[in-house]
């Protein structure tokens, strides 16, 4: 049992009603104030962003740099580039937009040529902007892929069931990619908030001791379980005690990726409204008729039928 005090670094006095630590993606429920701009960071920015934004960014960054170097096309003489000729400024702002999409990313297909001196001075700059961009998302996309990352799969719900002669809190764990993780290691705080006697709320910290607190390979589901004893800090509380003191379970897994050898983490929480009492899990794996286990991801968090 950790000593009186003892703070993971989630802070411990607070005023007024915080919502849980840990969201279920694994990212802290934190909001940051008076970021000024040295305080960003462009790599991390864009590396830790979802695939979804990263690439409409590069969309985003592809269009406006062509956009702008059409309007420096556009406003050169038309002298300056040959081929661009149009009936209509619109069309002829449309030719110089794709000679810039040519010239940006090097393919130059030649039915547009600078003449003058200003357009090929402006084509010079606009092919080194080209290369230098892409070679830059070109590093933004290999590092994004190649950057180990864990996939592990938590069960929905945490469970306050029997375990053996007594109590026990489980949750179930899985590798939800086809990488092998090895050495894997866990972690379970329980945080609990109560009053102090100035009118401020306090959050207590105590580390919950695990049946098995590490396993040398996943391949399967790990069911993590912590028994409830005489000598655990939810000895005797029911559940209404655990509402009371704002209760929420705090989980770090750390294993070893063997694809990308390097170490990998993991976060949960689970707050008292998410543990379900009484319940068991199901099993989430069967022997196939060829002597194969046969892992079903989907009924990792499914519970047993009464």
């Amino acid at each position: 049992m950790q000593k009186p005090g003892y703070d993971p670094g989630l802070t411990q006095k607070f005023t007024g009603s915080v919502r849980r630590i840990i969201n279920p993606d694994g990212t802290f429920n934190v909001r940051r104030r008076g970021t000024t701009l040295r305080d960003l960071h462009p790599y991390l920015l864009l590396i830790n962003m979802n695939w979804l934004s990263f690439l409409l960014t590069v969309f985003a960054a592809y269009v406006v740099l062509n956009t702008i170097f059409a309007w420096g096309y556009f406003w050169l003489p038309p002298s300056e580039l040959i081929g661009a000729q149009a009936p209509d400024s619109f069309h002829r702002f449309l030719n110089d937009f794709f000679f810039s999409a040519h010239t940006l990313t090097t393919v130059g297909y030649g039915s547009i040529a600078p003449a003058g001196i200003m357009a090929n001075f402006l084509a010079a700059f606009e092919a080194l902007i080209g290369v230098l961009g892409f070679a830059v998302a070109t590093g933004l996309l290999f590092g994004r892929v190649s950057r180990p990352s864990a996939r592990i799969g938590f069960s929905e719900r945490m469970l306050l069931t029997g375990y053996q002669d007594g109590t026990s809190l489980q949750f179930r764990v899985v590798n939800r990619r086809a990488n092998s993780i090895v050495e894997l290691e866990a972690r379970l705080l329980l945080m609990t908030v109560k009053p102090t006697d100035g009118g401020e709320l306090k959050r207590s910290y105590e580390s919950l001791s695990l049946e098995r607190d590490r396993v040398l390979f996943l391949p399967l589901t790990w069911t993590v379980v912590h028994v409830i004893d005489n000598n655990s800090p939810l000895w005797g509380k029911t559940e209404e005690d655990l509402e009371r003191m704002q209760t929420e379970l705090l989980i770090l897994l750390k294993g070893h990726d063997d694809t990308f050898n390097q170490t990998v983490f993991a976060r949960r929480s689970y707050r008292h409204n998410e543990i379900v009492w009484g319940a068991r899990f199901a099993p989430a794996f069967f022997v196939a008729e060829d002597g194969d286990l046969v892992l079903e991801l989907p009924k990792v968090g499914e519970l047993a039928a009464d």
